[in-house]
């Protein structure tokens, strides 16, 4: 089966139930077969300003998922990425992550990671 690495908007998304049918059934397969998140998507989803359930659900998740740290490879595609084109060092950490576990990265922010060479994408707004 393929892998697949979760962007952040897409687990607020899921969590709040956000996605056409045919987008929830394809994130609930994602997630039966463990999530993969970036170490900054952990970051960002523990950094959220929400009620005590809401934060629980979270650290579930988070619990549940298997978080990749930043490792010397991430590292070095990283640079080339941020190098070779005008990206954020947080986008630029989670598609050098995916890039780096040849994972397909699921977000709802594909402009973010446009012509990124090799890099995988969907959206489960796009699902049909």
């Amino acid at each position: 089966m393929e892998q697949y690495l979760i962007d952040t908007n897409v687990v607020s998304d899921y969590l709040s139930a956000s996605f056409f049918a045919e987008g929830m059934a394809f994130m609930d397969k994602v997630i039966d077969a463990t999530p993969n998140l970036s170490i900054i998507t952990q970051i960002e989803l523990l950094c959220w300003k929400a009620d005590h359930a809401t934060e629980l659900l979270v650290q579930n998740f988070i619990y549940d998922s298997i978080v990749l740290d930043i490792s010397a490879d991430v590292v070095n595609r990283c640079v080339k990425l941020r190098k070779g084109k005008k990206i954020k060092t947080p986008d630029a950490i989670i598609a050098a992550t995916a890039l780096a576990y040849n994972y397909t990265l699921i977000t709802n922010n594909e402009k973010d990671f446009n012509n990124i060479k090799g890099l995988k994408i969907i959206n489960p707004n796009n699902i049909n």
